[in-house]
């Protein structure tokens, strides 16, 4: 019984990274479908469920991905809401990477903090999907985080999501320059970037000097990187006493992770994988 992933993309086209990995982890046969809408994914689910009978029904799953999020999340929900009863298999969100790249990233600052209970925790340019999962991650292991972006009421509005879908309390600050991103480090304990690629975030000078600051994640792996002054293949690197994290230094446990994830859509009909079940499989891994 060959396994077969249905990929569902909310994008123009199917992301390829997504089917790479995909095969990476386990599957037979990946068949992509783009332009993916709530509206329209009815028909698809109902051929995934409705064909193979008894143990034979959990080779087939779903993967849904895409650039947007909140896209997803409404194509994931459209998924979930088509099962009843034995008609179901399993299913998994990612889009753009989100849920995998934040669950490595904070597990892995996790794992080196022991402990984020109380932690003050700031996720710069966190209005973008792997932003918000980090803040809602970081949220959930108990520190109190804040979400920085360009312009508050976007942040306002990322926070507001966070806390609707996560049940957890995210403050939304304002941080349209160097400066007022370097006082947001200085005010933290843990600091993550997740910037658009080629922006330098915070300079290794503010960061270097803030007293309290202990971790640093980044997750743009292509220079200048968010925070100067690290490299992409740091991975719980002490540097000027701070332990830091880069891109690819997150990647590697980002990669296994999506992998074992699709491999685990295979082996029942009833998996959802979505942040928090992705977060705690990340956690075992880091």
């Amino acid at each position: 019984m060959k396994k077969l992933l249905f990929q569902f993309d909310t994008d123009p086209m199917p992301s390829v990274f997504d089917t790479v990995v995909g095969y990476d982890g386990g599957a037979d046969i990946i068949t992509g479908y783009a332009n993916v809408t709530p509206d329209n994914v009815g028909a698809l689910v109902d051929g995934t469920i409705y064909t193979r009978g008894g143990s034979e029904k959990k080779s087939t799953a779903i993967f849904v991905g895409g650039g947007s999020m909140a896209a997803g999340e409404a194509v994931f929900k459209a998924v979930r809401k088509r099962f009843f009863g034995p008609f179901r298999v399993s299913c998994m969100l990612d889009s753009n990477g989100s849920n995998t790249t934040a669950a490595a990233g904070v597990a892995l600052v996790a794992k080196a903090a022991g402990s984020l209970q109380g932690k003050r925790a700031v996720v710069l340019a966190g209005t973008g999907p792997v932003g918000m999962r980090s803040a809602a991650l970081l949220a959930k292991e108990g520190a109190a985080v804040t979400l920085a972006g360009r312009q508050l009421a976007k942040a306002e509005e990322a926070a507001k999501a966070i806390e609707a879908r996560f049940k957890v309390t995210i403050r939304a600050i304002e941080t349209p320059d160097a400066e007022s991103r370097g006082a947001a480090v200085a005010d933290a304990d843990v600091a993550f970037s997740a910037g658009a690629i080629g922006l330098e975030l915070v300079a290794q000078a503010q960061w270097q000097g803030a007293r309290d600051l202990a971790f640093l994640a980044d997750y743009n792996a292509q220079p200048p990187l968010g925070f100067g002054g690290i490299e992409a293949t740091d991975k719980g690197k002490d540097r000027h006493g701070k332990t830091v994290f880069g891109a690819l230094g997150i990647g590697g446990l980002k990669l296994k992770l999506h992998r074992a994830c699709v491999a685990k859509l295979f082996e029942s009909t009833e998996l959802v994988l979505d942040a928090e079940e992705i977060y705690a499989l990340a956690k075992e891994m880091a």
